[in-house]
């Protein structure tokens, strides 16, 4: 029992290093996927916050804007579709200007309308174009108001422009967590490169002396990877509670579910390629090289 203690405890010692060091890489890269995904869920309801207009005839009933926008939410570029009755359009103007156009003209002027949001793959200039092309055809229709081209374009540049500045610098994050990962676990490697030549001595193969510093340093990762996961989890958990009430609206559990999941498989992945690579260098030195 005193045997087993000693070997948990020279494991955890000898590990402890790599991974405190691993743990905090892995919650840098899953900042970086969080930030990510909130700034792709922001992007889709940036988009989708454009909406069009679809203003029917004069001589054309509330029934007949009921319909179309019955036939509206069959098509692709339809996210959420609403009608606005002759009724709606009359007091929305009075509550706008408050005219009351059925008192000075002794009739209700407005046609009723369609108004509708499109989705994120559709919120382009040549997008709308055709979709304004295509509702124009229906029968009903007086005409059809987009949102300003030149706003949509500028929007779409801005996000443009933000995702790759974002993806750059997650690769760059990514590279350089991939070095320290590497160099951290490489040090573990090298304190331990005198008993691999040993074991080349007495005949071990390079398989069998690769196997244990692979094997314990991707449970080095797996560790890593559930206490950066853990960590993460506590800090979402506790950010309402800290003023970061949007958050929840953003990152929703099951998306952390999946970024936790990635840390947890980036860290065996990452420690394991590293301690292949640190092993092969020194299974490849003479005796002479160990002492450099």
């Amino acid at each position: 029992m005193k045997h087993n203690k000693e070997i948990k405890i020279s494991y955890w010692a000898a590990h402890l290093t790599t991974i405190v060091s691993v743990t905090l890489v892995l919650i840098i890269i899953g900042i970086i996927a969080l930030v990510t995904v909130s700034a792709a869920t922001e992007t889709r309801r940036l988009r989708e916050r454009l909406q069009v207009s679809v203003v029917m005839a004069d001589n054309v009933g509330d029934s007949v804007a009921v319909n179309l926008a019955k036939e509206v939410a069959t098509r692709p570029f339809a996210l959420s579709v609403d009608v606005v009755t002759k009724d709606d359009a009359l007091k929305n103007w009075k509550n706008d200007t408050g005219e009351d156009l059925e008192a000075l003209f002794g009739v209700n002027p407005l046609s009723p309308e369609v108004a509708f949001t499109v989705k994120s793959d559709y919120a382009s200039e040549s997008a709308l174009k055709k979709i304004e092309n295509e509702l124009k055809a229906m029968p009903g229709v007086e005409s059809v108001a987009l949102p300003d081209s030149t706003m949509v374009e500028n929007m779409n540049r801005n996000i443009e422009t933000f995702a790759l500045v974002l993806g750059v610098i997650a690769v760059v994050m990514i590279i350089i967590s991939f070095v320290l990962i590497n160099n951290t676990v490489h040090l573990a490697v090298y304190a331990r490169r005198f008993t691999i030549h040993t074991m080349q001595l007495v005949g071990a193969t390079n398989g069998f002396i690769r196997r244990p510093f692979i094997i314990n340093n991707m449970l080095s990762g797996l560790v890593s990877g559930l206490v950066a996961s853990g960590i993460m989890a506590v800090a979402l958990a506790a950010a309402p509670g800290g003023g970061f009430t949007d958050v929840a609206s953003y990152i929703s559990w099951e998306t952390y579910g999946i970024v936790a999941a990635g840390m947890v498989a980036a860290g065996v992945l990452l420690c394991g390629i590293a301690a292949w690579i640190a092993t092969t260098r020194y299974l490849r030195q003479d005796y002479e090289d160990l002492f450099r």
